[in-house]
């Protein structure tokens, strides 16, 4: 009992002269053992090692999982030493009610048909997200968390541990310096000179030896430095992948898309049933296709003498209004009605418009073909 109450007495004490040290530090009271300039460099780059991180961490965790709920929810399941349950990617649940949409409207219809193949698409879009997301936990986060979690805790208490060892230390070199100044006084006996000098050379032993622990961690930063840069090499490697794969699967779908267009839209159509009212033949040859220009001095862009359209003219109304980028294109309203036909080696996704004394390039997209 009394061993045990000796024991906290000294704690008590020890806690107590390391907190006036540490004012008087600040009030500029006490003198305070500075740190070589290299010490001071090895911890400001830990420091800053931890900084940058901890902000890398968050924001690549931002960038795999955007909804601060799901990420609450995975930090508890991983606090808890649990698996968290497999959770569908927005891609992959665009997909599926892009194909659930599809078997009801009927996947034989033109809608249901792309419907479909947008629907896979996006369901592939989704699963090569989720490997990379996998991919980048597993790579790249996770050692970043060991890191703050594991290895920087340890340096922090040493850190403190050594503060605490400095304080000490400087504690002791003011008793030592209030005991030599007492006993020039002949006030002190010599012993309790002694004692302090005894003190003192113990403190100093406990820093150097705890300056040394806490050097050897500081320096290992450098070994921090070059894991995270693997790390972030096969991040990046993961990140190229998907973008890849992605760009694929889209390129693949454009392809489907074009085709499933031209069936649905042909250009060339001849079948009777599709062909205008109008059964007047247009001429050998079509006048020069040109725009005016809003300058009068202005010449008007490359016009071509153009042959016969390789389809008959036709009626289309525009579905939406459509501002020309240039000279070359007709600017649409809404609703309105306009002749359309096409020119040899057109592009398949444009036609040429006509409204009065106008003429231009228009976008299949833009328009209703009428029988």
């Amino acid at each position: 009992m009394d061993f045990s109450v000796k024991k906290l007495a000294s704690g008590a004490g020890v806690f107590f002269s390391r907190a006036v040290q540490f004012t008087q530090e600040n009030l500029g009271q006490a003198e305070k053992t500075e740190l070589d300039a290299h010490f001071e460099n090895l911890l400001t780059r830990a420091d800053n090692t931890k900084n940058w991180t901890e902000k890398i961490l968050h924001q690549t965790e931002v960038l795999l999982q955007p909804s601060p709920s799901a990420r609450v929810e995975e930090f508890l399941y991983e606090k808890l030493d649990r698996k968290a349950p497999s959770r569908v990617t927005t891609a992959e649940l665009l997909g599926q009610y892009m194909t659930e949409a599809a078997n009801d409207f009927g996947s034989s219809t033109p809608y249901g048909q792309t419907l479909m193949k947008v629907g896979e698409t996006q369901k592939h879009l989704g699963t090569a997200e989720r490997d990379f997301i996998h991919s980048s936990a597993i790579n790249f986060l996770t050692p970043l968390r060991n890191f703050l979690e594991g290895d920087w805790k340890t340096i922090s208490k040493e850190r403190r541990i050594l503060q605490n060892r400095r304080l000490d230390l400087d504690a002791c070199k003011a008793r030592l310096k209030k005991a030599k100044a007492a006993e020039a006084k002949a006030t002190l006996w010599s012993d309790e000179v002694d004692k302090a000098e005894h003190e003192l050379r113990v403190a100093q032993t406990e820093f150097d030896r705890q300056a040394e622990v806490t050097r050897l961690l500081l320096e290992a930063i450098s070994s921090t430095h070059v894991n995270h840069l693997r790390c972030l090499h096969e991040f990046a490697e993961a990140q190229a992948t998907y973008f890849a794969q992605s760009y694929q699967y889209m390129v693949d779908l454009q392809k489907q898309l074009g085709s499933s267009r031209a069936e649905l839209f042909p250009v060339g159509n001849t079948d009777p049933a599709s062909q205008p009212l109008s059964t007047s033949t247009p001429p050998a040859t079509l006048p020069v296709l040109q725009v005016a220009s809003s300058n009068p001095g202005e010449a008007t862009l490359n016009p071509v003498e153009v042959a016969l359209p390789v389809s008959g003219t036709r009626k289309a109304r525009a579905l939406y209004d459509y501002e020309a980028a240039d000279s070359t294109e007709l600017a649409l309203s809404a609703d309105e009605l306009i002749t359309v036909y096409s020119l040899p080696g057109m592009d398949p996704d444009w036609l040429v418009g006509e409204r009065g004394n106008k003429k231009g390039k228009v976008p299949v997209t833009y328009l209703e073909l009428l029988s």
